[in-house]
């Protein structure tokens, strides 16, 4: 299977859930979509929306959450499925 790394659009702090109340987007070992968002990058107030990019289960996250992470920086690795089902 090949790995996809999943990259931050954008300068700014990520953030795993959407709200400091709510569950994580996404999980290790969690079955997501290509269009499945994954995180958020979030730069002067502006929330970006992370896709997963392939479909297939998340690996791992490379950084932390509320880590500062820059332009086209890996954020999450993804198993992308065969199929590209998920």
């Amino acid at each position: 299977m090949a790995r996809h790394e999943v990259v931050s659009p954008i300068p700014g702090v990520f953030y795993r859930r959407p709200d400091p109340d709510s569950d994580p987007f996404a999980a290790e070992g969690q079955t997501v979509g290509a269009d499945d968002t994954v995180c958020l990058v979030e730069v002067m107030k502006s929330f970006h929306q992370v896709p997963a990019g392939a479909a297939g289960t998340v690996v791992e996250f490379l950084v932390e959450n509320e880590d500062v992470v820059d332009a086209g920086q890996p954020v999450a690795v993804i198993e992308a499925s065969p199929d590209g089902q998920g």
